[in-house]
């Protein structure tokens, strides 16, 4: 029975780490991250704060699932 929940731990922490090296890599840097994407319709549409406040709320959220996950691996094996 504990191999069942160490294995669901196993694939939420590989979706974890998967989805933080995506959504750290479309955050803005020196190029403009996602915005830059999208910078012809910037101009015309103003949401380019909404996306990256959202981007940056899905970041946290796959960091504290990482976190936590890390710390029950670490405590089961």
């Amino acid at each position: 029975m504990g191999s069942i929940w160490l294995n669901i731990m196993y694939g939420i922490h590989i979706i974890a780490c998967i989805g933080m090296i995506l959504f750290i890599l479309l955050h803005a840097g020196r190029g403009g991250g996602i915005s830059g994407l999208f910078s012809g319709m910037v101009d015309t549409f103003d949401g380019s704060g909404i996306v990256e406040k959202n981007l940056d709320r899905i970041t946290i959220v796959f960091g504290i699932v990482f976190a936590v996950t890390t710390i029950v691996l670490f405590i089961f094996l």
